[in-house]
């Protein structure tokens, strides 16, 4: 089955260049490219998409207004940021609103083509220098400063993902799974392939016993 890519950029060289890549190479189809998040979701209610490109710094309305928009409207699309900011407000802002993956614009073709197929098969995407500000963040937590509610714990594994450190912090306040998937638009199937990394990453193989420890260790 062809994977459906709609992008979202006002940079017209970019999108080009990317349309050649995901059709060429990847073997993936372009269903549609707009210049804003008010055209994204015009053109969007007209086709079917299994991701989205979203740039966040864009004339009109920006990728960190656009992305929970999307997931509210369409949960099962993946959305992948694609741009040039890596700092610590785009990427919380993304993450927080809903991003399922994020890259910078100078990553290489292949990179890009297989973060889609990881991305529809239920992983997460950060760039290297992404999770180096991430690492940044967690480390000014867990040192006492206030970066978000998931991040104030001290005894987290330090390879959770972004996403998965959201869930701990829903687990922590009694959420099931369904509430979860509510909570932050995504398939209950998406958030039972979360739960199961988060189950190895803590060594902890009962939902009870993790929910206990996620109690004490998260504020």
């Amino acid at each position: 089955m062809t994977v459906r890519v709609f992008l979202v950029d006002d940079e017209e060289l970019l999108t080009e260049s990317m349309e050649i890549i995901l059709t060429v190479k990847g073997q993936m189809e372009v269903v549609g490219i707009a210049k804003d998040g008010k055209e994204a979701l015009e053109k969007l209610a007209k086709v079917t998409a299994d991701i989205a490109f979203v740039d966040l710094n864009m004339k009109g309305m920006g990728g960190l207004e656009l992305i929970p928009k999307l997931k509210e409207k369409y949960p099962d699309m993946k959305i992948l940021v694609l741009t040039t900011f890596y700092d610590n407000y785009y990427i919380t802002e993304a993450i927080s609103g809903g991003a399922d993956g994020y890259l910078l614009k100078d990553s290489s073709g292949d990179t890009i083509i297989k973060a889609v197929h990881q991305l529809l098969a239920g992983q997460s995407i950060l760039a290297g220098k992404v999770l180096e500000a991430l690492s940044r963040m967690m480390t000014a937590a867990q040192a006492g400063a206030k970066e978000g509610p998931a991040a104030q714990a001290q005894n987290l594994p330090k390879d959770l993902t972004p996403r998965e450190l959201e869930v701990c912090g829903l687990l922590a306040k009694g959420y099931g799974n369904g509430e979860i998937a509510k909570e932050l638009f995504l398939a209950e199937g998406t958030v039972k392939n979360y739960m199961m990394s988060i189950y190895d990453k803590f060594d902890i193989h009962d939902r009870t016993a993790l929910v206990l420890f996620l109690k004490e260790i998260i504020e």
